[in-house]
């Protein structure tokens, strides 16, 4: 009985109306959330964090930097996976949240890049190196913009979806490439400073407003992927009565 009610309520979250009609009621209270994390993590780390010793205020734009590389990897699990749920459970659900998250994790990569180029330029002294974790990150932006070309490619959506979920899966090899560079490699980027398995290397004045602006990106990047998927559900759904109706409803 529980196993029948489980995979009920696994074919349920599947469902494009469903998720419209729930997401809704969760994109005030997480656009709240996410706003006022960022706000305090900004202003935290920005305003109030100390100096670093050898850096300077040069260090600040890790607020920025490292929260966006921790979702460019994060989120590029979520298209994988969903893709993976659409390839072996036919989901469409699933297929329009893996569509929805390539944008976004391709623009997260593109601001972890810019960031941790312009982070560069006074640590380095230059803007660009072929360093591992940097290149294997380039290579990561690559696979997004991968995706988001297949999903424009195919005339059919359903070939579409199938050709992206493959390349999603198969690029997932170079997460943990790019997790595990500044270990396996010589390199200029330096260690990763938060580890699962270690206390941060940064003073805790420091890392407080960081791990803000983590939960921050993280709270952000739900809202962004809800309001993708709403409006992918709404396109692919448009000729069912329920879209019509709940158009027809909005414009009375």
């Amino acid at each position: 009985m529980s196993q029948l009610f489980s995979w009920k309520w696994f074919h349920r979250l599947g469902s494009p109306r469903w998720f419209y009609q729930t997401s809704g009621k969760w994109l005030p209270w997480l656009s709240m959330l996410a706003t006022g994390l960022l706000l305090v993590g900004l202003c935290w780390g920005l305003a109030f964090a100390p100096q670093d010793a050898k850096q300077g205020n040069s260090f600040r734009i890790i607020y920025i930097h490292v929260p966006a590389s921790f979702l460019a990897l994060a989120g590029y699990y979520v298209m994988a996976i969903a893709g993976a749920i659409g390839l072996i459970w036919k989901m469409k659900l699933a297929d329009m949240v893996m569509k929805s998250a390539a944008p976004i994790g391709a623009v997260l990569t593109f601001v972890a890049l810019v960031t941790g180029a312009i982070w560069g330029k006074p640590t380095w002294g230059t803007y660009w190196v072929w360093d591992a974790r940097i290149t294997s990150m380039l290579v990561l932006l690559f696979l997004y913009l991968g995706v988001i070309a297949l999903q424009y490619s195919y005339s059919s959506q359903d070939a579409a979806s199938k050709a992206s979920a493959v390349l999603s899966l198969v690029g997932m090899v170079n997460i943990p490439i790019i997790y595990k560079s500044v270990d396996w490699w010589y390199t200029l980027h330096q260690p990763a400073t938060i580890k699962f398995t270690e206390a941060p290397s940064m003073h805790p004045d420091m890392f407080q407003p960081l791990l803000v602006m983590i939960l921050g990106f993280y709270c952000f990047y739900a809202v962004a992927l809800i309001l993708n998927t709403r409006v992918e559900v709404l396109c692919r759904e448009r000729r069912t009565r329920w879209v019509q109706e709940l158009v027809a409803s909005k414009c009375t």
